[in-house]
């Protein structure tokens, strides 16, 4: 049921971030996409995530339906200006703000 419910939220969000409450690194990407104006959804969650993407610890980022990785890999893409790019292409960027869920 998770995984049905986590596939379909990728599929019909530009940016979907997989969370728990009290991570400081999903902490931080969030932070980020709000700064940037980001338009995501944020899935807080437990174990189950990893039987997906093999990624045990969180954030789970995906962009575009296309999995992403981690809080490093996320700031990588940052560094190599290659983020803005990939949420200009999802059509993740807004002029308005962002919205959370």
């Amino acid at each position: 049921m998770a995984m049905s419910k986590a596939q379909d939220l990728v599929s019909s969000n530009a940016v979907v971030v997989f969370s728990k409450t009290s991570c400081s690194y999903c902490n931080s990407v969030m932070k980020l996409f709000n700064d940037l104006g980001v338009t995501y959804k944020t899935y807080e969650l437990d174990v189950e995530i990893s039987q997906w993407t093999n990624q045990r610890t969180v954030p789970n980022v995906f962009i575009g339906g296309k999995y992403i990785g981690g809080c490093d890999s996320v700031f990588a893409l940052r560094r190599s200006e290659k983020l803005v790019p990939l949420l200009t292409d999802a059509k993740a960027l807004s002029g308005s703000g962002s919205s959370q869920s």
